[in-house]
């Protein structure tokens, strides 16, 4: 086996990137980054009926979206068929598998049968020792030949030592009679040819495993190492279904939660280093390991997961913020900013980032330096806007016009102004935030004035004046 970690990621192209399927991407992703190894991806796309290049478009995009780079090409299960077919037949080359021709119809009533009686329904073929000159000409599928004394032992990183009697394994089918390989054999073959060393995925598969290492062993490869990590649930406690809400990553993406969040959120799912709740993902690759990884199922939880966003939010860079934002937009289908916008936000991303949990909740705060005049105050702001607000706001732009506009200066302005006509301070901020935004609720008006600037601040407040008198 190689001393590079080589990790993979394998899902089935019949619909979008589950958050399940996310989360054992973003484990596979971190254990390989963290240690300099290759994080590859691999579209089991072997069931032509139900793949789809539209499903295999969803998890790209929903792995570009949460940042989930791979290494070298995506590799496509069903173009190695002609390579999983190779070694079925090398094994029974070999006498390490067999040629079985019987039928459905008496595997059946082989099984109808021993139920019956009782008895185990695992299929014990006639043909496993058969001799050649026996065979019929007819159509054969080719097993493998399953060890039938003593155990097999799944050494696990998640969920220790499991073993399982080999006289539970049956012989299993390689080849189909039409000569199309079976996902378990493709399985292994692909995960041998690309190098694999540690295989990271649901705990479904944990049954899987023992089969598997059947082939491994049959063809002196190396197994690699395991990791069955437990599934994802609902706050109930049941295995998250469409019931518990959104289950597509990119569903996430366009309701607005940032992809860094997500990344926390996800390896904290399941996943724990000593009590740390938040973290970059440098930290992530540093620390995680799969002795980390827990054996219960994890439980999806909303609030934790916005919470999570909210501090991600927090500390973005301005710049990538604001490119992100714009990127939600287009995945929520939702109109682009144009560039004065793109502009306004992200200057005004100082004031905007803390307490927004998500992108919609950022951009409901952005509102008063993504609009233009003339401003439409809502309902409540518009009661701030009278007859008295009218005075204030016109005697309060001279002493504005010459102003130096830093935010230090235009508190001293304002606090000096209020003092001079005995007002408190909140008897001004209802109308300049009607003025500068039109809604009762928004940031400081200080750094809505910073954002705005100068001239967009005194028409903005021209405006409203003249609203007030007309009202």
């Amino acid at each position: 086996m190689s001393d590079q970690v080589v990790t993979r990621f394998a899902p089935s192209p019949t619909g979008f990137l589950h958050i399940g399927g996310a989360r054992t991407a973003l484990f596979n992703w971190l254990y390989a980054r963290g240690r300099g190894g290759r994080f590859l991806l691999r579209i089991e796309d072997t069931d032509r009926e139900r793949s789809t290049p539209e499903a295999t478009a969803a998890i790209l995009q929903g792995m570009e979206w949460l940042g989930l780079d791979h290494d070298g090409e995506v590799i496509s299960q069903f173009e190695g068929a002609d390579r999983h077919a190779e070694v079925a037949r090398q094994l029974l080359g070999e006498g390490k598998a067999y040629k079985c021709f019987a039928t459905q119809d008496e595997i059946a009533a082989f099984r109808e049968q021993a139920r019956a009686k009782g008895t185990s329904t695992l299929f014990r073929s006639p043909w496993r020792e058969a001799d050649a000159a026996t065979h019929p000409d007819a159509p054969f599928v080719i097993r493998i030949k399953a060890p039938q004394q003593g155990t097999t032992v799944i050494h696990d990183q998640v969920q220790g030592d499991v073993t399982i009697r080999n006289d539970q394994l049956d012989d299993m089918v390689l080849l189909r009679s039409n000569g199309t390989p079976v996902y378990m054999l493709a399985v292994v073959v692909d995960d041998h040819d690309m190098g694999v060393t540690h295989v990271i995925r649901g705990d479904d598969h944990l049954n899987n495993a023992a089969r598997q290492m059947m082939i491994y062993e049959a063809m002196g490869w190396d197994v690699p190492v395991w990791a069955h990590i437990p599934l994802i649930h609902g706050q109930d406690g049941k295995k998250l279904s469409k019931r518990h809400g959104a289950l597509g990553a990119q569903e996430y993406q366009a309701m607005g939660y940032p992809a860094a969040g997500m990344r926390n959120y996800l390896a904290r799912l399941g996943w724990s280093h000593g009590d740390d709740e938040f973290f970059t993902d440098e930290q992530a690759r540093d620390w995680f390991d799969l002795d980390g990884i827990g054996k219960s199922p994890a439980r999806f939880d909303l609030k934790k997961l916005e919470n999570l966003c909210g501090q991600h939010i927090a500390i973005a860079d301005d710049a990538a913020l604001r490119q992100e934002i714009e990127t939600y937009l287009a995945a929520a289908d939702q109109p682009a900013l144009t560039q004065a916008q793109s502009t306004n936000l992200e200057r005004a991303m100082f004031c905007l980032k803390d307490r927004a949990r998500t992108f919609p909740e950022l951009l409901e705060k952005a509102e008063f330096a993504l609009t233009s005049r003339p401003i439409e105050p809502d309902q409540k702001a518009a009661k701030a806007l009278n007859s008295v607000s009218d005075g204030i706001l016109k005697d309060l732009t001279p002493h504005l016009q010459n102003a130096s506009w830093s935010r230090e200066s235009l508190e001293e302005h304002l606090s000096a102004f209020c003092e001079a006509r005995e007002l408190k301070f909140g008897k001004l901020a209802g109308p300049l935030r009607a003025a500068l935004a039109g809604r009762s609720v928004t940031p400081s008006v200080f750094d809505m004035m910073v954002v705005l600037g100068r001239e967009e601040t005194l028409a903005r407040l021209a405006d409203a004046a003249e609203l007030a008198l007309s009202s």
